[in-house]
């Protein structure tokens, strides 16, 4: 009698292990956790602007993605130098080897050029043009430029960062609007603080690899009063679209709530000086902005 075979389970190769890792790593190369929230004010602005189809959504979500991501992408290329020195860095794709320089180079700026093509394409040049203004500051003017030569690179930089809903804007309408600079003055004063309150965490770090972010230079009791001064101009700035009637009364009521607890954070963060309460408020920013943006598309839509 023939004797049976057993089959045993088929395990996982070391091909299909490091072909995920190469996946993660250049997922990882598009800073996806940072992209998230700038999508959700992309899609909150289409909201605004009209009632794009789902397909139009998705199409400009993948174009601002790109984009986005290819920046990115050169900004791990860029600052691989500096990655490689600071603990939390250190193990990010290339300063830990497992992706080449020049290989991510190619990928950042390949990943611009897909969105500038689906973009114009798909959507309209305009979007496909705004996008790729979001690209050219943050790899130019803001990592190349501003990141490691002055204390306000986030200040001036962070206009690349408010890019998106303009692109959200003119992928619905077809056509600019002054009435979308809100929304872009409204990213362009969350982020100094936003990414300030960041900064006072990783202060030490950036001092030994010689980034002059603001707690470097100016120390950290300035770096809180510039949060919480930064924070009551956006708070400012965020009542500005009701005042121009683009937005109502449950906008403007989430506006001053939303507002007053992060501008309350920002005052308690300057009083009681703690590194810990530094990462709440960063935490809470993220939130804030999402509320709001949400609170926009509800107003607008009721």
């Amino acid at each position: 009698m023939e004797a049976s075979r057993v089959t045993s389970p088929v395990k996982p190769t070391h091909a299909h292990s490091g072909v995920r890792q190469v996946v993660a790593d250049y997922i990882t190369l598009t800073k996806p956790r940072v992209q998230l929230l700038l999508l959700l004010t992309t899609v909150a602005t289409m909201e605004i602007a009209g009632s794009p189809s789902i397909g139009l959504i998705l199409l400009t979500l993948l174009g601002g993605y790109l984009s986005a991501g290819g920046a990115g992408a050169v900004n791990h290329w860029y600052d691989r130098d500096i990655d490689a020195r600071m603990a939390r860095t250190a193990n990010r794709p290339i300063p830990s080897g497992r992706v080449s320089p020049r290989a991510a180079l190619i990928y950042g700026f390949g990943l611009q050029i897909a969105s500038f093509a689906l973009l114009s394409l798909t959507v309209n040049l305009l979007a496909a043009t705004f996008a790729l203004a979001g690209f050219l500051g943050y790899v130019f003017v803001y990592t190349m430029w501003l990141k490691r030569s002055t204390p306000q690179n986030i200040v001036i930089g962070g206009a690349a960062g408010a890019v998106p809903p303009l692109v959200g804007w003119v992928a619905t309408t077809g056509s600019f609007d002054p009435a979308a600079l809100y929304l872009f003055a409204i990213v362009f004063y969350w982020t100094p603080p936003h990414f300030w309150a960041l900064s006072l965490r990783m202060k030490d770090e950036y001092a030994a690899v010689g980034v002059p972010m603001l707690p470097v230079v100016r120390g950290e009791d300035e770096t809180r009063r510039q949060i919480t001064l930064y924070t009551f101009l956006l708070v400012a700035v965020t009542f500005l679209p009701f005042a121009g009637q683009l937005f109502d009364g449950i906008y403007a009521v989430s506006a001053a709530v939303l507002g007053g607890w992060f501008l309350w954070s920002a005052i308690r963060l300057q009083r009681h000086p703690d590194r810990g309460a530094a990462l709440k408020l960063y935490l809470f920013s993220m939130l804030y902005l999402a509320l709001l943006f949400a609170a926009m598309v509800v107003d607008v839509k009721l």
